[in-house]
């Protein structure tokens, strides 16, 4: 079930924030969105979600424009975790993560919610805190159960706006093998990130936004190349090659470009 950006242009105001954007995204792999601040990932992604209405151009999701869908069957598609989900009242962990089957009321029963409910909470290793009210949790513990609500849904897509933000290296390879395992039952994931080395690691294809605009879309090898970060980001960037027990080759960042 593919998702297409058909000439999308978003305004806020006078304001262009996309302009033109033409993608088409495949399931079954990981598609990373970068950009400096202000390139426009986050609203690319709420458009997709259809929660921004763009000015001109639409989404599909499998050839129907998502527009069409009514709103309980493009969630039960599509699972939208945005950059600072919001946890306004103190309920606990469990009933938290359950909230991400809220689209199959009346569709499923009882018993199978409850049962997505609970393999999202041994994926994510938050089982344990079930009877945590969540507002009292860290950044990362609720990072972690935000996940665990997303993947709850078992939807066919999943977009994340940065979230490995407030987890510490160790959980944000572990959610990042959350995604990867997502992605290799056949689901198709697109988040933002900031950190180009974890995207490089964990994304099969990157696309990279700079002033609304698709400057570079590949393998992180072909996007992420020394000219288009110098370009982009003002750094100085280089590809290392593969290291010693078959790791994977990496970028690293040098610093500012020279004036």
């Amino acid at each position: 079930m593919s998702l297409a950006v058909r000439t999308l242009n978003f305004r806020r105001g006078e304001r262009l924030i996309l302009d033109a954007i033409d993608l088409t995204i495949e399931p079954a792999g990981i598609t990373a969105v970068l950009g400096p601040n202000g390139a426009g990932k986050s609203t690319l992604l709420a458009c997709i979600a259809g929660l921004l209405e763009p000015a001109s151009g639409h989404i599909e999701l499998n050839g129907q424009p998502i527009a069409t869908l009514p709103p309980q069957q493009r969630a039960r598609h599509i699972a939208f975790l945005p950059q600072t989900p919001e946890i306004a009242w103190p309920i606990d962990v469990a009933t938290l993560v359950g909230l991400g089957r809220i689209p199959f009321a009346g569709f499923v029963s009882d018993a199978d919610n409850a049962a997505a409910v609970q393999r999202a909470m041994q994926r994510t290793d938050v089982a344990a805190w079930a009877k945590r009210i969540a507002t009292t949790l860290s950044g990362g513990e609720r990072a972690r159960a935000q996940l665990a609500r997303i993947l709850a849904g078992e939807s066919e897509w999943i977009l994340a706006d940065e979230p490995f933000a407030g987890l510490d290296p160790a959980h944000q390879f572990e959610a990042a093998d959350l995604l990867r395992q997502f992605a290799s039952r056949g689901g198709g994931v697109i988040l933002t990130i900031h950190d180009l080395t974890l995207a490089a690691r964990i994304a099969d294809r990157i696309v990279i936004l700079d002033r609304g605009r698709v400057v570079a879309d590949g393998t992180p090898e072909s996007a992420l190349t020394p000219a288009t970060l110098r370009e982009v980001y003002g750094i100085e960037a280089q590809w290392l090659a593969a290291g010693m027990h078959g790791s994977s080759p990496m970028i690293a960042i040098h610093g500012k470009r020279a004036s």
